[in-house]
């Protein structure tokens, strides 16, 4: 009994001195620093956009389209456009839309921009124009329309000109000058001045451009010079001068013929004057021999 009463006080007075412990190393430790809140990450400004030099049409695809299929169907976006029906069927007729499709399917960079005028633009040439020509030409036509690189509507003043078409390199024939200045690009082919008015479509490899007019070649209305004729050693002489001597010969023929019948008939009256007066001065000599005889 007696141990159990002098181990509760111990038990007591090790437990008060624990507690002050702990008190006193709390005070005197530091307080720790409130943590700070992260800090966001500043964020770049992004780019500002490329503004096109050439307006977009009604519901036409931007830049930002991702990178056209294998299954593009050029005609089938002129034909969603509207308006250009003739382009579609000149393609057709001379094949055009099978190059460009299998350009389009072999090409890995670069691509194809096709520069398309609508049918109000064929209906401003001279009537008859497009029947003059032949199948050849027709398609040197379409082709002359094809830029054998793509374009973005941002980036024609980085062209150097002449621009190259499909319908290929001739100097002072088919050349074709792209300037872009004050927000338009403008198209000059030597013949025909026009500009490009809105995109039809347009990705990363085909872009269709609507144009003013039909672009038409020089190549189209060169003439071929004649060759000079060789000089003559001799004028020859005209039909009509041929013929103008001859006139005046038989003139001159009539002429004498006339004179020489008159003066037939001159010598046949003087003949005849010239018996009478004898038969007369007979008469009269017979007469005054008659006379002096009855005397």
């Amino acid at each position: 009994m007696m141990n159990k009463q002098s181990v509760l006080p111990f038990s007591l007075a090790l437990l008060v001195s624990f507690l002050n412990c702990t008190t006193t190393l709390a005070q005197l430790s530091p307080a720790s620093a409130p943590l700070k809140p992260p800090q966001p990450a500043p964020t770049i400004p992004a780019a500002a956009p490329q503004q096109p030099l050439v307006p977009s049409l009604p519901q036409s695809p931007s830049d930002s389209t991702p990178d056209s299929t294998p299954t593009v169907d050029i005609v089938g976006i002129l034909r969603k456009a509207k308006s250009f029906n003739i382009l579609i069927r000149l393609m057709k007729t001379t094949q055009l839309i099978n190059q460009l499709n299998a350009q389009l399917l072999t090409t890995k960079s670069g691509g194809i921009t096709i520069l398309a005028p609508d049918d109000s633009s064929f209906s401003e040439l001279k009537a008859g124009f497009l029947n003059s020509l032949s199948d050849g030409q027709k398609l040197e036509l379409l082709q002359f329309h094809v830029i054998s690189d793509y374009v973005s509507s941002s980036n024609f003043d980085t062209l150097t000109n002449p621009v190259r078409t499909l319908a290929g390199a001739k100097p002072g024939k088919v050349e074709l000058n792209v300037i872009s200045y004050g927000g338009s690009v403008n198209i000059s082919t030597g013949e025909v001045n026009t500009t490009i008015t809105g995109i039809i479509y347009t990705d990363k490899h085909l872009a269709l451009y609507k144009v003013g007019k039909v672009l038409l070649p020089m190549d189209f209305f060169v003439v071929a010079k004649a060759p000079a004729k060789a000089p003559s050693l001799a004028p020859e002489p005209s039909s009509d001068a041929a013929k103008a001597p001859k006139a005046d010969k038989d003139e001159s023929s009539s002429s004498d013929s006339s004179q020489v019948n008159s003066a037939e008939q001159n010598s046949g009256t003087a003949k005849m004057i010239s018996v009478y007066g004898k038969w007369v001065s007979i008469g009269l000599g017979l007469a005054l021999v008659a006379t002096t005889m009855q005397t």
